[in-house]
């Protein structure tokens, strides 16, 4: 039966994994994947993720299934973590799930069986396993207009217009904290004004967050999807903690569904069971004891917001070095925007063809859109990325 296979498009990200992998040049620059590194080149495991793992490795006793659901205890704190206090637990269902993607799979194949003729309102831009995702589960899918490339900042004017075209039962796709590819943020203002426009369209908010504590830290980056969850009947949230606990190969995600009332709940919660049964039955545990570890021992969940601190504030200081590198080589502030974007990413505004001259003439990886992993930059790298950047984009 192979013989009929047709290989499917090769994803950019990996690509450029490959290409820098086979790049012999020793002044190559990775900005392409998506992970966060220190300022000598490392993504490293967190003090208090190791802590907790040895704490782990010498208690526990068994490595038996938990339930199709995952741990309740890790359901929680991600949930307090994520919501607060904004909804009572009793209206929130979970389901731990492989990385962030497998919360996005799951809650898309939840659409699925329950709207099947639903649209998926997808931000331009956003990340390709969200449309790869939808369009594979055989859902519609309608982009929003969310980046403006002459500002560097959001099209609001665009990106409403567009939701207010969405209708009752559709699912609004929304980033969380720093989770756009543009490194554009929406202001607690604009989640007040989307949360108003949905409540008159009748469409639901499905927020990706995966990025809480790299904005402006862990409360004031939850703000947006905690004023959703408090506006509306139901919300639907993905969340990952491969960036913010570093968890990245543990594969640590976690799936909610917030409900209008109990009895609702708890058939959703049934649903999402049955979805997990039916893909890869039981979730991983590891990655997901850890973080509930970390976040029930007030000692390592300080020595975890330390960590996360160093991280968002080095970010900061990247973007501002860079911005400042690019001030100087093109003698404008064309780049200033990256300064003001949060996150590990944003948009340089490159063509293909300058992407591909950075690479070939530089060595310096980006994604074919221009998107820029801030976290890829090193005070070593800063000035040679700049000078390239000038060059190429004049």
């Amino acid at each position: 039966m192979f013989e009929t296979l047709t290989p499917p498009e090769t994803d950019q990200i990996l690509r450029i994994m490959a290409l820098y992998a086979a790049d012999e040049r020793p002044q190559k620059v990775d900005l392409g994947v998506g992970v966060y590194r220190t300022a000598d080149g490392r993504t490293p495991v967190m003090a208090a993720v190791k802590q907790a793992e040895e704490r782990i490795w010498q208690s526990q006793e068994t490595k038996s299934y938990l339930g199709l659901a995952g741990d309740p205890g890790f359901h929680a704190v991600m949930r307090d973590l994520i919501l607060g206090d904004t909804v009572p637990a009793s209206r929130v269902a979970a389901l731990a799930t492989p990385g962030g993607t497998g919360a996005v799979r799951q809650i898309l194949e939840l659409t699925r069986n329950l709207t099947p003729d639903a649209t998926v309102w997808i931000s331009d831009p956003s990340w390709p396993n969200h449309s790869s995702i939808a369009g594979y589960l055989g859902l519609n899918l309608r982009l929003y207009r969310y980046y403006d490339p002459e500002t560097g900042g959001l099209d609001r004017d665009g990106m409403m217009a567009d939701l207010a075209e969405a209708k009752p039962g559709d699912v609004v796709l929304l980033h969380g904290c720093c989770h756009n590819p543009s490194g554009v943020e929406l202001s607690l203002q604009d989640w007040r004004d989307v949360g108003a426009l949905l409540q008159r369209t009748g469409a639901i908010p499905f927020v990706d967050i995966a990025y809480q504590g790299f904005g402006e830290g862990l409360e004031e980056d939850a703000a947006g999807t905690r004023i959703l969850a408090g506006m509306l009947p139901e919300v639907l949230i993905a969340a990952s903690c491969s960036k913010n606990f570093g968890l990245y190969r543990d594969r640590v995600g976690v799936a909610f569904a917030i409900t209008a009332d109990d009895e609702t709940q708890a058939k959703a919660q049934a649903t999402l069971a049955f979805l997990n049964r039916q893909n890869y039955s039981f979730p991983p545990d590891h990655g997901a004891r850890v973080v509930e570890t970390i976040l029930t021992d007030p000692g390592l969940t300080e020595i975890w917001r330390t960590e996360l601190r160093e991280m968002r504030e080095g970010m900061s200081a990247t973007r501002q070095s860079i911005a400042d590198a690019l001030r100087a080589e093109t003698s404008s502030d064309r780049f200033g925007f990256l300064a003001s974007n949060r996150g590990m990413f944003s948009l340089i505004g490159a063509t293909p063809e300058q992407v591909e001259a950075l690479r070939d003439e530089h060595a310096i990886y980006v994604v074919g859109d221009g998107r820029m992993n801030i976290a890829g930059l090193t005070p070593d790298s800063i000035p040679y990325v700049a000078r390239a950047v000038a060059q190429v984009m004049g």
